[in-house]
């Protein structure tokens, strides 16, 4: 990497022009962004919650179901590095202009969707256009304000971000209940015509300078997806042997092992590509700037725990505190509330102080000790209200994450290569989420199967081969109970004593035939039997403690691992620089 002289002496090229763009234009082009990135944001939250009832009305196998989340994330994930070289080739207004389109196409025709295939097939679609959104409405705030103002706009957009996780959910059980889940999709039509028409009509074209008759690198993007595509399609199938799970595979698995090793061919081809290509996605000399790749590395490794710290926690919620599952996912708006004031104080601190390092590292401090809170605090006796308290710490050590490390990655390139450097921050970010969910996915199942065989085993010890059969098919499938039992439902012990009582009833009555003696036997194996839910209850509460409390310790570490990178992210000068002007409409 080059040393922090290189990175300033680039630094001093990434001055905005001195041109002025109006107040109007400003707050215009502003607009059409946020709404642009809005859309994206809450179709991710609003389809979430809608997708049982789409399940139930498609008939959709329960091994096809994730393919509706992993086809949106997969588009989005290969395609944010196309769109942002596409940003500064041809401009952003060109860019969220075409995002758009195809995000609004894709809205309709999922909307239109009448069978599985072609929901997942336009999901994907949804996914190639929400990937202009992120990248293309974060590089306007570089375009429009100078590196020391720079904070407080990107915070509104994280701030935008962590709403729409609050909005979505409410959105969309109200959306799909009163109008259907048709609607989840068709309602970003009239939400897309009003962004398209504030960016088309009063959106400059935001083409960089310097930029003249460069074409995409064709090449470069197929190799980037073949790369791309098989790692996260191993990512999101893969499993652990003990913890099975519909339409995925073992880690160590032909298939798995397969896409791993298509991806580092297609990995390998992009990066000798990139090295040869006149316009390439992802130019390898910003790497050497040890601004680009520190920033970047911690990016992604913030994003590992980012998207995993939340995704347990209503596992937890609902195993353990005895949430249902509607309402462990409110747990998480305290949270969210968390990240969004992180984003906004982050943004406005950064440009008030013009410095972000220090802001960078008291955030991650932050982050590990609410991390160490919930991974050493947390007990079978934990209420919701104690939970929330402990996540709203979490919220405000990740906050800070999403405005700064833009700002400082921008900061580090010239204006003409602002796209590339936002959608590598958007691209790396995106991919470590991915990995940190597998990881810490892989940490949470493989805790919880051990500690839920060892603690249920003991607590059954004893019990007649029947009952104890009784208590395994009661279990939730997910959690090795039996065939029949309910996918994702928690132990429900009260339902399991009223079966046992049932059948007790039925040996009582022939006991009654036998004898005082008989009786007496029943009676005391009954009670056994009873006190012994009571411990297969606690059981599953702990081995759920303690599958989430293994997360959080791990993210501990992950988390220290982006301080330590941090730490080597040199601090370039944000200077307060006038705004470029809008140039001549094209």
């Amino acid at each position: 990497m080059a040393d922090t002289a290189a990175d300033t002496a680039l630094d001093s090229r990434a001055a905005p022009a001195s041109e002025r763009f109006s107040r109007s234009q400003k707050a215009f082009t502003l607009a059409g962004a946020l709404l642009g990135l809005l859309l994206a944001a809450l179709d991710q939250t609003i389809v979430a919650t809608a997708g049982p009832t789409i399940q139930a009305d498609l008939h959709i196998a329960p091994e096809h179901y994730p393919w509706l989340t992993t086809a949106y994330l997969v588009a989005s994930t290969m395609m944010v590095p196309v769109w942002g070289k596409l940003s500064d080739l041809m401009g952003r207004r060109a860019v969220l202009v075409a995002g758009i389109a195809v995000f609004l196409t894709g809205s309709f025709l999922c909307g239109a969707a009448r069978s599985t295939l072609v929901l997942i097939l336009c999901r994907a679609v949804q996914g190639l256009g929400s990937a202009a959104l992120f990248t293309g409405s974060l590089a306007v705030v570089a375009d429009l304000f100078p590196p020391r103002d720079r904070g407080k706009y990107q915070g509104l957009f994280g701030a935008v971000f962590g709403l729409s996780s609050v909005i979505g959910p409410l959105a969309g059980g109200f959306i799909t209940d009163s109008l259907g889940w048709h609607w989840v999709f068709f309602i970003n039509l009239p939400v897309g015509a009003l962004a398209l028409a504030l960016i088309f009509l009063r959106m400059p074209p935001l083409k960089p300078e310097g930029v003249h008759g460069g074409k995409l690198d064709l090449l470069g993007a197929v190799a980037l997806a073949v790369g791309v595509v098989p790692l996260l399609l191993a990512l999101s199938l893969g499993h652990g042997a003990a913890t099975p799970r519909a339409g995925g595979f073992p880690w160590g698995s032909a298939p798995i092992l397969g896409l791993f090793a298509l991806s580092a061919v297609g990995l390998g081809l992009f990066v000798w590509r990139e090295r040869r290509a006149k316009e390439p996605l992802l130019e390898p000399s910003l790497f050497r700037l040890r601004a680009f790749s520190a920033g970047n590395a911690a990016v992604f490794t913030i994003g590992a725990v980012f998207l995993a710290s939340v995704t347990f926690l209503p596992l937890f919620m609902v195993n353990v505190v005895g949430l249902s599952a509607t309402h462990s996912g409110l747990t998480l708006t305290p949270l969210t509330l968390g990240v969004v004031a992180g984003n906004v104080l982050s943004g406005q601190l950064v440009s008030r102080m013009g410095r972000y390092k220090a802001l960078m590292v008291g955030a991650l401090l932050f982050l590990m000790g609410g991390f160490a809170v919930m991974g050493f605090t947390l007990t079978p006796d934990s209420t919701q209200a104690e939970v929330t308290v402990k996540m709203v710490l979490v919220g405000l050590g990740l906050g800070p994450s999403i405005p700064l490390y833009t700002v400082a990655v921008q900061n580090s390139v010239p204006p003409q290569r602002i796209g590339v450097a936002t959608s590598a921050t958007t691209f790396f970010r995106q991919l470590g989420m991915t990995v940190g969910v597998a990881l810490l996915g892989s940490v949470f199942a493989g805790t919880l199967g051990r500690e839920m065989h060892a603690r249920t085993q003991q607590a059954t010890s004893g019990l007649p081969p029947d009952v104890r059969q009784e208590l395994h098919a009661s279990a939730p499938a997910s959690l090795g109970g039996g065939e029949g039992a309910p996918q994702g439902q928690r132990f429900q012990p009260e339902q399991v004593k009223a079966r046992l009582r049932e059948g007790f009833a039925e040996e009582r009555r022939q006991a009654l035939q036998e004898g005082p003696e008989a009786r007496a036997r029943v009676d005391a194996d009954e009670a056994r039997a009873l006190s012994t839910v009571d411990r297969v209850d606690r059981a599953m509460k702990e081995s759920f403690t303690r599958a989430t409390m293994a997360v959080y310790r791990v993210a501990i570490f992950v988390a220290l691992a982006a301080l330590l990178v941090t730490l080597l992210l040199p601090e370039l000068p944000l200077r307060r620089g006038g705004p470029r002007k809008a140039p001549a409409e094209a």
